[in-house]
C-alpha cells in the first residue's frame, strides 16, 4: 500500500522510510515509488542517516552555510562603533562606502536604528514621603464638555459634538498617603491654579494636615510670581517637575489615569453638569473606601492620622 506522498517530509515519515531500505524490505527505487518521491531524494536520507543518525532525519534551516555576500564581522563592527558616536546612517554608509539599506538592515539588527536606544532608559527612581503634608503634587487635565454621549462611549467619532468646549480637571495629591482632592474649573489659568492652591490647603488644614512642600509642571500659571507668592504664604517650598520628564510628578499623572478609568469615562454622561455631580461620590470612595495597591490595600486616608480625625469629612 503506498503511504502519503508528503509523508517523508516529517521525521517519521524519513525514519520509516530508510527503515524499509535498510531491512533489504524494498530498494530504494521502490521506496520512492511507494512514498511519491525521486530515488535521488530516498538515498540523500540514507546518506544523512548513516553519518548522523536519527538527527540526521530532524529538519533543518534553509539558511545556507555560507553567505558569500554577506556584510564582514568586521564591517559591521565599523558600523556598530560609528553608530555608538551617534553618526546617522547616512553618514555611516557614506564613510564606509556602503549602501544606506544594507546599513539601516544592520543597525535594526543590532537594535540601534533609533539614536534613544543607543541610551538605555533611566532607571525609574520610585520615593515615597513618610509623613501626609511633605509634600503635594499638583496636575490639571482638560476634559471635553458634553453634548451628548461622546465617542469613547458610542465607539462613533462621527457623532461628535463641535464647539462644546472644555473644562479642567485641578487635583491635588499627597504623596504619603494618596489622598486627593479635585476641582472642576473653567480654565488652567494663573488666578484659578491660585485659587485652587488656596482652597486645597484649607482642605488639608481642616485635616490637620501641614503643607511643607507642592510640586508643580512647568506651565506658566505655575510659574508666576503670584503662585510662588500663594506658596510662601502657606510656608511651603515650591519644586518644579523636570522639563519634558512628566514622570517626575508621577503619582500626580497616575491619579489622573484613574480618574479618567473610574470617573470621567466610566459611564455615559448626558451632561457635563451630570459627571461633574458624580465626581464627590467617586472622590469620597477613592479617599475613604477603594483600596490602593501602592498602601498594601488600604484607602489613602487610613494614612492620615489613622483615620481617627477625620468624621467631619466623612460624609
Amino acid at each position: 500500500m503506498k503511504l502519503h506522498a508528503n509523508a517523508p517530509h516529517g521525521p517519521k515519515g524519513r525514519a520509516e522510510m530508510v527503515r524499509r531500505v535498510l531491512r533489504g524490505a524494498a530498494t530504494a527505487g521502490e521506496v520512492a515509488e511507494d512514498f511519491g518521491v525521486s530515488e535521488r531524494t530516498v538515498r540523500k536520507w540514507l546518506a544523512r542517516y548513516r553519518a548522523e543518525g536519527r538527527q540526521g532525519l530532524e529538519d533543518r534551516s534553509s539558511r545556507p552555510h555560507r553567505l558569500p555576500t554577506a556584510t564582514p564581522p568586521a564591517i559591521i563592527g565599523r558600523i556598530e562603533g560609528l553608530r555608538r558616536q551617534r553618526w546617522t546612517g547616512i553618514r555611516i554608509a557614506g564613510k564606509l562606502g556602503l549602501g544606506r539599506s544594507t546599513v539601516h538592515r544592520i543597525l535594526t539588527r543590532l537594535g540601534l536604528e533609533r539614536l534613544r536606544k543607543l541610551s538605555p532608559p533611566p532607571p525609574v527612581q520610585r520615593y515615597e514621603r513618610d509623613t501626609p503634608g511633605e509634600l503635594l503634587h499638583l496636575d490639571t487635565k482638560k476634559l471635553g464638555r458634553i453634548g451628548r454621549v461622546g465617542h469613547r462611549i458610542t465607539g462613533d467619532r462621527g457623532a461628535r459634538a463641535r464647539g462644546v468646549g472644555w473644562e479642567y480637571v485641578h487635583v491635588c495629591i499627597d504623596d504619603a498617603s494618596r489622598a486627593a482632592y479635585v476641582e472642576i474649573l473653567p480654565d488652567e489659568r494663573d488666578a484659578t491654579t491660585r485659587g485652587f492652591l488656596g482652597r486645597a490647603a484649607a482642605w488639608w488644614t481642616r485635616l490637620g494636615v501641614r503643607i511643607e512642600r507642592v510640586m508643580t509642571d512647568n506651565g506658566s500659571a505655575y510659574r508666576s510670581h503670584a503662585f510662588a507668592g500663594v506658596c510662601q504664604a502657606l510656608g511651603a517650598r515650591h519644586l518644579f517637575t523636570r522639563a519634558y520628564t512628566p514622570r517626575t510628578n508621577g503619582k500626580a499623572e497616575r491619579f489622573i489615569q484613574t480618574l479618567l478609568r473610574e470617573w470621567a469615562y466610566s459611564q455615559p454622561y448626558r451632561s457635563s453638569l451630570h459627571r461633574r455631580a458624580w465626581l464627590p461620590r467617586w472622590l469620597h470612595s477613592y479617599n475613604f473606601h477603594r483600596p490602593h495597591a501602592a498602601l498594601d490595600g488600604a484607602s489613602p486616608f487610613s494614612r492620615i492620622s489613622g483615620g481617627n480625625n477625620l468624621v467631619g469629612v466623612h460624609n
